[in-house]
């Protein structure tokens, strides 16, 4: 294996998402404590997300000093080695404080910097502390739930496409949204609402949902479960940003990925 062998990456990102994923796990046991807001008010960060992500930034100093960093809660680091870590280190950070049970690790390696238009996902996983799921893949590799190989389906059944979305924190966006979902409904079986992206992606990928619309993802929501998608036969893709500078993404089974895509874009 090289520096840049996907699965020893993938490997490295499993490991690391087990130790932040347990971490996380005792700190809700303890009680969420508020750090600060963001991008809204309805935006948190918690202490623990600060604390998960210094754990897994100093982990991946030890093992791989030379790599860059992309994280959500903490400063970038370009590196030398062209790989970068891109982490989100609890995504649905909402869900995590009220104590609803979904909320993730994710960690990708990537070869680039940190814009995922030209950057190549590598390898992934996606930790699920409260189910202790691990989806995880390698690029070239495939995709898995924890032992299990990950295979979508080529489309949906005759009843439609139960389909994920999530909503943006300010709710100048809230209209534009919900006229999202009224497009796209005419193709939905249902929808579902979960809180957490990478869940969300990971979902399309162990054929929980057919597909994933959303507006406003950062690199890191995505970064991970976005490679997870396409290791496991979906296809995931970045489309361009609206009025508000918010790029839309779209993930699905190959048999509703296009009309998906068309609908959910204005």
């Amino acid at each position: 294996m090289t520096d840049t062998d996907p699965r020893e990456l993938e490997s490295i990102a499993v490991d690391l998402a087990r130790e932040a994923g347990a971490l996380a796990r005792q700190r809700r046991s303890e009680g969420v404590s508020i750090a600060a807001t963001k991008s809204a008010l309805a935006d948190i960060v918690t202490e623990a997300d600060r604390e998960v992500e210094t754990l897994i930034r100093s982990r991946l100093r030890e093992i791989r000093p030379a790599d860059g960093f992309l994280g959500e809660e903490s400063d970038a680091d370009p590196g030398t080695s062209g790989i970068t870590w891109v982490v989100d280190p609890i995504d649905g950070t909402v869900n995590y404080a009220y104590g609803i049970p979904f909320y993730a690790v994710s960690i990708a390696a990537v070869h680039g910097g940190a814009d995922p238009e030209t950057w190549t996902a590598l390898a992934a996983a996606v930790y699920v502390p409260s189910l202790d799921e691990m989806f995880h893949a390698a690029r070239g590799a495939g995709a898995w739930l924890d032992a299990r190989p990950l295979h979508v389906e080529a489309d949906a059944s005759a009843a439609g496409a139960l389909l994920a979305t999530g909503f943006g924190y300010d709710p100048a966006t809230h209209a534009g949204d919900l006229g999202r979902v009224s497009r796209v409904m005419p193709i939905a079986r249902d929808i579902r609402r979960m809180g957490a992206a990478s869940i969300d992606l990971c979902s399309v990928a162990a054929g929980r949902v057919d597909g994933y619309f959303e507006r406003g993802l950062k690199p890191w929501d995505h970064a991970a479960a976005g490679l997870i998608v396409t290791e496991a036969g979906g296809r995931f893709e970045l489309f361009a940003a609206d009025e508000t500078g918010r790029v839309l993404v779209v993930a699905a089974i190959p048999g509703v990925f296009d009309r998906l895509a068309t609908l959910a874009q204005p």
